[in-house]
């Protein structure tokens, strides 16, 4: 999955819009809160949120050691870097990308939750 796809990807999802908070970093966010983090243009990785915390999280760390690392600063809360076109398929990719996406969901106030068809 390239980046641009794996963006377009993010974009579908209902109330999912694009943010640049630093700089050229693009993120993708749904409501106030951020729910991929796609960074630079050059980027080849996607952050997403992979369990309630770092324990959980450390799954996908053990199986992908190459592709999957916690993220910075926020890996202690359960946040994971996870490479595209690596080991770790497109499935499994968007598969992350939709249970970061619940469970921000799952945390907004109902005022900032997106209306589902």
């Amino acid at each position: 999955m390239t980046r641009a796809e794996m963006l377009a990807y993010c974009l579908a999802k209902p109330g999912a819009w694009e943010d640049r908070p630093w700089e050229n970093d693009v993120v993708v966010k749904v409501g106030s809160k951020i729910f991929a983090f796609l960074g630079s243009e050059e980027g080849t990785t996607v952050g997403v949120k992979c369990g309630p915390n770092r324990d959980v999280a450390d799954e996908w760390l053990h199986r992908y050691p190459d592709d999957a690392r916690a993220s910075a600063y926020i890996g202690r809360s359960g946040w994971n870097t996870l490479a595209l076109g690596g080991t770790i398929d497109d499935d499994e990719l968007t598969e992350a990308v939709d249970a970061s996406y619940d469970m921000v969901v799952a945390k907004l106030p109902k005022r900032e939750r997106p209306v589902l068809a």
